[in-house]
């Protein structure tokens, strides 16, 4: 993994931020839909918090579960506005809202980000292949 410089880890937790506190203020609304959304949404915001931490403290892990918090979200908008969710019709009108570009743009960013970041990443060679 490169070694990230403080201006790159503090725009990934800016962006991955921005991803988990949309998330926070639209779990009530999304309770009202479907309380397993509504959960899914608090579960964003908490793991967007944690992967701040491992974020901070230069954890891959951090980069990892952002990832995940990042792309989970991403897939869940587009396919909310394509086939739907389970028990929740789809809204094909729906995808210029505001928090939802703005989440959505978050996410993508926090995502390419992190790709970017974890180039390189290599595992040792096994023991006999090491080129000599």
């Amino acid at each position: 993994m490169r070694s990230q410089s403080k201006p790159i880890i503090l725009l990934a937790i800016a962006l991955i931020l921005v991803t988990g506190l949309i998330h926070f203020v639209d779990a009530p609304d999304s309770f009202e839909e479907a309380t397993y959304k509504g959960m899914l949404f608090l579960a964003n915001g908490i793991g967007a918090l944690v992967a701040v931490v491992g974020l901070w403290r230069g954890e891959r892990w951090g980069w990892w579960l952002g990832t995940v918090v990042a792309g989970g979200a991403f897939v869940g908008y587009v396919a909310s506005r394509t086939v739907g969710l389970p028990g929740i019709p789809a809204e094909p009108n729906a995808w210029l809202e505001p928090l939802g570009v703005l989440s959505l743009v978050a996410e993508a960013g926090f995502v390419a980000l992190a790709a970017w970041a974890m180039q390189g990443v290599k595992s040792a060679p096994a023991a006999g292949l090491r080129p000599s």
